[in-house]
């Protein structure tokens, strides 16, 4: 047997942050999860539909092959409660094997052995009950043609037979498929005990404990097996290791010779053998001095082929979509390798440390980061926090699981620290979790997870569940289908190019409110951002402004839905703060000063207010023809003017109605059936437009 390399050597870190490697993660929302499962699901109910087709045997049933009716019978045997074994065979100098009998595996009797010259041998109780089941083969030719037939058949058992859930466990139907075995030994190489594998393997294609074609056992007499077979190839891996890090550290030299500004950084061992390895791209250089300032490093995958962590750094742009910044390789999950990943990022992009820096629970990681970027906010993506109450929390809490994630999800949304540590500890309490190392971690963590602690630290809307399923996207897209680092660099590369990059279609954004302040946003941010803005804009009509002694707001929903909110108002200098504090955690004005803007007839917000990262101009891929976007937006305008004037004309009787709708139906038909114009086209009808 030999090691041939995985399809893909990239998977989820299943290590727990407690620490503890007993402690697994199951990952809620996971797609790949949810497309094992499926997978099983669908060759369980292949299996199942094949085995329906499986009819009693018979004496006189043909079949091709001996390989063929053992098949048959198997399937039948299984859809029965009860496996078969290959009995005695009989042979002749003419035909060969001519009579094959297959029987039930409790058929005859164990003979009894020579004990063992031992203290205490092992009795062990045999399954074999002198069962009669048969089915005996007979090969015969004909016109030239071998077949085999039924010669006999019973079904007639002397024992019980089993149920579905339990005939799957019988030996003969336990069997551990070729990609199941690369895992099982690439698992065992790296140092997993045989019940921790078993997990991984459950988790990995999502099923319950005890629900794999195979059991415990059987993983650990194949890894006994072929323990000498893992040996052998020690060298062998270790030695693609060696080259394959070897060659992506040549091909970061070649990058840098064809493109200075492309950077790179690695360390080597004590044997001078690469160690870790770190690299990013101008284009991630330049974008980052426009949206460096919410950087999310996700530590999400890692390589049991190359025993390497992979770390990649993103941003968010204009439009909210991520961006890729670096990637890291590191040997180890130590704090000192973190702090190396770290000072080389900050090394790539010239020194300027990010505002916030996003990423999964991890102890070392978190060290690191307070020792390297003293001055960054550290938080936790609350995905990474959500994602894992299921596993953490379901089996211990049972029945009353769901009604604690309810109050934990309140307890994630409250704004007050003291309110949130008060709920805290109510929360631990009644569910008795004093003692649990999961609710340890979470306050341990706490400054970097609850809403209460992060609501005034910017994040850039990249905690929204569009921008963490994009983000998913985007690493799947970089790391799928690989077997080398070779073809891993290459992907990364492709992806890191803004050329690549799909460029925004220029939409024409619809006005809902017709203020002044809207116009104003909608003329300098993107689409993306103004949608933002756009949603604050119409809410803020709903809230009541009530003025304080000292020239502050009182803003409140006029059906009281949540609370008062703060609003300061200094005229001198044009500044605005909320107690929402909505503007320093997304660089978005909220409702709230929306509102006292609008009273204070203001018809453009203030500059400062409209950050430079979210207008368009900051856009790092060239958009479409901007002349498109004034065209687009002319026609819109023009035909808006037109249609309204139109209706107001056709309202005054029932016959202008009729004439206005009958005509506009045959208008319409006869434009849907022109073809579609070009860009020249759409200027050409804009300048029409403008010089009537």
């Amino acid at each position: 047997m030999t090691m041939k390399p995985s399809n893909n050597i990239w998977i989820r870190r299943q290590q727990c942050a407690c620490g503890d490697w007993k402690c697994y993660v199951k990952f809620e929302g996971d797609d790949q999860t949810s497309v094992s499962s499926q997978l099983i699901k669908n060759e369980t109910a292949s299996t199942s539909s094949s085995s329906e087709a499986v009819f009693m045997p018979y004496v006189g049933q043909i079949f091709k092959s001996d390989d063929d009716a053992f098949e048959y019978y198997s399937n039948f045997a299984r859809k029965n409660g009860f496996s078969i074994r290959k009995a005695r065979s009989t042979e002749s100098q003419n035909l060969g094997v001519y009579r094959r009998d297959f029987v039930c595996y409790r058929s005859g009797f164990n003979q009894p052995r020579k004990k063992a010259n031992v203290e205490h041998p092992r009795d062990r109780k045999s399954v074999r009950c002198g069962c009669d089941a048969k089915l005996y083969l007979t090969k015969e030719i004909v016109d030239g043609v071998t077949q085999w037939y039924v010669s006999q058949f019973s079904n007639v058992h002397n024992h019980e037979l089993l149920e579905d859930d339990q005939v799957r466990l019988l030996p003969a139907y336990r069997k551990i498929q070729e990609a199941d075995q690369e895992r099982i030994l690439l698992l065992s190489k790296a140092g997993f005990p045989v019940n921790r594998i078993v997990k991984v393997l459950e988790l990995e294609r999502g099923v319950q404990p005890g629900q794999l074609p195979f059991i415990e056992k059987d993983v650990r007499n194949f890894v006994r097996t072929c323990k000498k077979t893992v040996q052998e190839n020690d060298a062998l891996l270790t030695e693609k290791r060696e080259n394959d890090t070897l060659e992506l550290l040549e091909a970061c030299k070649a990058m840098a010779e064809r493109d200075a500004n492309f950077v790179y950084d690695y360390t080597t061992d004590e044997n001078n053998k690469v160690e870790n390895i770190s690299w990013s791209y101008a284009d991630s250089v330049r974008a980052y001095t426009v949206f460096g300032d919410a950087v999310t490093f996700d530590t999400t995958y890692r390589s049991i082929t190359y025993g390497l962590l992979l770390g990649v750094w993103f941003g968010i742009d204009n439009h909210g979509k991520p961006i890729f910044l670096g990637c890291v390789l590191l040997q180890d999950e130590s704090s000192n390798s973190f702090a190396w990943a770290l000072q080389t990022f900050l090394r790539f992009m010239r020194g300027r440390c990010p505002q916030t820096i996003l990423t999964d629970i991890d102890s070392c990681l978190r060290d690191a980061i307070a020792r390297e970027l003293p001055n960054t906010k550290h938080v936790i993506c609350s995905w990474h926090v959500l994602s894992k109450l299921s596993s953490w929390f379901s089996l211990p809490l049972g029945p009353q699981y769901e009604e604690f994630k309810a109050q934990f999800d309140m307890l994630f949304h409250l704004e007050g620290i003291e309110e949130f540590e008060h709920q805290w500890n109510i929360l631990v309490a009644r569910f008795g979790l004093a003692s649990d190392k999961h609710i340890a971690l979470l306050f341990s963590f706490r400054t970097s997870w609850p809403l209460s602690y992060i609501r005034g630290c910017f994040l850039a809307r990249s905690m929204t569940a569009e921008f963490s399923q994009s983000l998913d996207a985007f690493l799947k897209r970089i790391l799928s289908g690989q077997t080398c680092l070779q073809l891993f660099f290459e992907q990364v590369g492709v992806a890191a190019d803004l050329r690549n990059q799909s460029r925004e279609r220029v939409q024409y954004m619809h006005i809902k409110t017709c203020l002044p302040i809207e116009e104003n946003a909608r003329s300098i941010l993107t689409p993306y951002a103004f949608n933002a803005l756009q949603h604050e804009i119409v809410l803020s009509m709903q809230y009541a402004t009530t003025e304080m002694a000292n020239g502050s707001y009182l803003v409140r929903h006029y059906k009281k839905m949540d609370g008062e909110y703060l609003v300061i108002w200094i005229p001198q200098d044009e500044q605005i703060h909320c107690s929402c504090k909505e503007f320093e955690h997304s660089g978005t004005l909220c409702r709230h000063c929306l509102r006292v803007l609008i009273v204070k007839n203001y018809f453009e917000i203030p500059e400062k207010y409209v950050l430079f990262r979210w207008r368009l101009e900051s856009s790092l891929v060239p958009g479409e023809d901007q002349n498109g976007q004034c065209s687009s937006d002319e026609c819109a305008q023009a035909f808006h003017s037109l249609a309204a004037t139109l209706l107001t004309e056709s309202l005054f009787s029932k016959e202008r109605f009729n004439h206005v709708h009958r005509e506009l139906t045959k208008l319409l038909d006869q434009v849907r059936d022109m073809p579609v114009c070009n860009e020249f086209a759409l200027n050409m009808a804009a300048n029409n437009i403008s010089e009537s």
